[in-house]
């Protein structure tokens, strides 16, 4: 199964509309959502294409194939306008060959690695992130519509035991075997 890994999309419409157009094109089968999707959040400024009305609508046409879960800027009014669950902390993810934790990233995800556990997919930083530590790989797509630390606007797609980190527009730019 393939898998689209995104977070942190902030209320863009914009660029919501980007990452869904390369969701298409991908042939991915999910799309799993880190959360942050709606609201800017006070220590952000308004992103390019603030519209969260538009972004809930888009996403709510690709209900049956997300996978979310809550970020610190989301709450239960996101949830009311959104047709998929969005309000659990974590998820376990296991794609047919790999088993994957997801978490927004900002609570402490080294003790939530659980047994057999390969990989966990946080969002948060808005800076990608592709880390070892005993054994688990931390990966972090970076953010959609509001990159940190001169990162870019990107997403990770996911198939069999292989990552790839892939900017909106197209270019992979970083790539992990899990084992």
């Amino acid at each position: 199964m393939k898998i689209m890994i995104a977070s942190d999309i902030h209320g863009s419409a914009e660029y919501c509309r980007r990452l869904l157009e390369r969701f298409d094109a991908s042939g991915a089968e999910k799309l799993l959502l880190l959360g942050d999707i709606l609201y800017h959040g006070p220590r952000n400024g308004l992103c390019e294409g603030y519209d969260p009305k538009a972004v809930a609508d888009m996403l709510n046409a690709y209900a049956d194939r997300i996978i979310c879960i809550k970020g610190n800027c989301d709450s239960e009014v996101d949830q009311m306008v959104l047709n998929f669950p969005m309000m659990s902390e974590t998820a376990l993810i296991y794609n047919g060959v790999v088993a994957a934790l997801a978490i927004h990233g900002h609570k402490d995800m080294e003790r939530l690695a659980l047994g057999g556990i390969k990989a966990v997919f946080s969002g948060h930083t808005h800076v990608p992130d592709n880390t070892v530590k005993n054994g688990v790989l931390f990966a972090n797509p970076g953010s959609v519509s509001i990159p940190k630390e001169g990162s870019p606007k990107g997403f990770i797609l996911w198939e069999g035991s292989t990552l790839d980190w892939t900017s909106l527009d197209g270019n992979r730019y970083d790539s992990r075997e899990l084992t």
